[in-house]
């Protein structure tokens, strides 16, 4: 299929493109690596009149620190995600999830802020936000404001942006002592959207759990935060029996949705296996 017509403009400026939007609103949609939004286009899952082309405005690629934080901009590409030492060392859950995006040929193109801004309820960055209680900076034509990643995430396709906005740049915080990652995902193929999948951020000291974040995807119209499951964990060492406790929980707590790769009941019991399978290793 062919995409609906629509007019393309490519800004030089943020403030031009915030422009444009502001102008356009909800007949505008942002272009960034373009990977998902041509498909849906293609598709005619969407018809906006008119796309605006961020890919020269500048300043908003780059991997840096900021205080302490990791700040990874919006138009970084993937591969430069998927490669980065910095992110390697500061947010270890992000480098697990990279290779797992997709194929080289869009991780070459796509975005790290346009997978984000796209928020597919089954993409693995927006679960590895939310579990590092990351922040996102947004510019409009009011300013920039931020917002934390679990407010970001509305539900399905949803975010907070609001029309006119540009989503500038993810803030990652530092990662404190004791404080470790795991990601898993299960997929029909390597590259295909995932069945279900696990993020997890949590605090380990002297072999027992702490705080932490169970974030699933492929499990509900946006991340899922187990809160409940979590809890369980707390001064808590690692045991098949705590293994088995966890997974009841998700049965539980868990609903997710059916399609034509799982029902409902296959996806709570694969969160168990996940859970189990990422978090044992964490606590050795």
């Amino acid at each position: 299929m062919k995409p609906a017509p629509f007019a393309y403009v490519r800004p030089a400026s943020l403030e031009d493109a915030i422009g444009v939007l502001d102008e356009h609103g909800e007949d505008a949609r942002v272009l960034a690596g373009g990977q998902s939004l041509m498909a849906t286009l293609n598709m005619r899952l969407t018809a906006p009149e008119l796309l605006v082309d961020i890919g020269r405005v500048p300043g908003l690629a780059g991997i840096e620190t900021v205080d302490g934080d990791l700040r990874i901009g919006a138009m970084t590409r993937h591969v430069e995600v998927e490669t980065s030492d910095l992110v390697a060392s500061q947010a270890p859950l992000i480098a697990s999830a990279m290779p797992h995006i997709a194929h080289p040929a869009v991780r070459n193109r796509g975005t790290f802020g346009g997978s984000i801004a796209f928020a597919d309820p089954a993409a693995e960055l927006p679960a590895c936000t939310v579990a590092l209680g990351a922040r996102m900076t947004i510019a409009g034509k009011g300013g920039t404001r931020t917002v934390a990643a679990d407010a970001f995430f509305r539900g399905l396709y949803e975010t907070a942006l609001e029309p006119g906005e540009v989503l500038t740049a993810v803030e990652v915080p530092g990662i404190g002592a004791g404080w470790k990652s795991g990601f898993m995902e299960l997929a029909r193929r390597h590259g295909d959207y995932a069945m279900i999948g696990l993020a997890a951020h949590v605090e380990m000291a002297d072999g027992r759990f702490g705080r932490g974040r169970l974030v699933f995807f492929g499990a509900g119209e946006r991340p899922v935060s187990a809160e409940r499951s979590a809890a369980l964990l707390e001064g808590e060492r690692w045991s098949d029996a705590l293994g088995t406790r966890i997974a009841d929980a998700l049965k539980e707590e868990l609903d997710p949705f059916e399609d034509l790769n799982a029902d409902a009941a296959m996806r709570r019991h694969l969160a168990g296996v996940l859970a189990r399978r990422v978090l044992a290793p964490l606590a050795a």
